[in-house]
């Protein structure tokens, strides 16, 4: 007879993102990282970003729901590419309406994906009240997941540490870089994902300049001496909720 112990769960983290190409932009690094590592990693899309963020597509003549198709198509490539796996909500946007039917649907995937770690948008952007809405049903999504007598399938969920990812106007949106998260081992993997999303091509330079910055950032604040890449990648996140730990660190 043979003993051994049981294979360890692979951690999990969960995305919670308004539109099909968000999670990409802001969090294509630490969703890489995070596959690279052998963890499971699943995108919540709730929209395809059909109306509001894809204009190229619109001025093409395209209707409706082919323009749904080739986001979610684009979404489907991208995920791939970073080695997650993507569930659409198809909610529509522009705008993206808070309900409860929605959030329901998300502590499903909550239950089901069990994360150890949720990313998803800070709670302001004055410029794009989608991204809000999902961060407020994310987190409300998470708390009730947590819920033993919340009516859900699957097991309850522990309480997994939130990370808002940087929006696209950060001034704008009170965000600031609490933390920087080193992606230079997978960006040639991000910038890949990014250029599946061929509908919003003008914002692969955006965020290519965006990562570098925040590298120059990462060095300077890790110190001089650490023998860090000359050119370092990095992406920015914000804690909603207090760091628990017994080290500080």
């Amino acid at each position: 007879m043979t003993h051994g112990h049981a294979p360890a769960t692979p951690r999990s983290t969960l995305v919670v993102t308004a539109h099909a190409g968000d999670f990409v932009w802001r969090a294509g690094g630490a969703i890489a990282l995070a596959a690279a590592r052998g963890e499971k990693v699943t995108v919540a899309c709730l929209t395809y970003g059909e109306r509001g963020e894809s204009a190229k597509a619109w001025r093409e003549g395209r209707k409706l729901e082919e323009i749904k198709a080739i986001r979610r198509e684009e979404a489907e490539k991208a995920a791939a590419t970073l080695g997650a796996e993507a569930v659409f909500f198809d909610a529509g946007d522009y705008p993206l309406i808070a309900t409860p039917e929605l959030t329901d649907r998300l502590v499903a995937v909550y239950r089901a994906a069990q994360p150890d770690v949720v990313l998803t948008h800070p709670l302001e952007d004055p410029y794009n009240g989608d991204h809000p809405a999902a961060a407020r049903m994310a987190l409300d999504a998470r708390v009730l997941a947590q819920a033993i007598g919340y009516p859900a399938e699957g097991e309850i969920i522990g309480a997994p540490p939130v990370f808002f990812f940087e929006p696209h106007q950060p001034e704008m949106c009170g965000f600031k870089p609490e933390v920087l998260l080193d992606i230079t081992e997978v960006w040639e993997t991000k910038r890949k994902a990014m250029e599946c999303l061929a509908a919003q091509q003008h914002l692969w330079d955006y965020y290519t300049d965006l990562a570098v910055r925040r590298g120059v950032q990462l060095k300077r604040n890790a110190g001089p001496n650490l023998g860090l890449p000359h050119q370092t990648y990095a992406e920015a996140y914000m804690r909603p909720y207090p760091q628990v730990t017994g080290e500080l660190a």
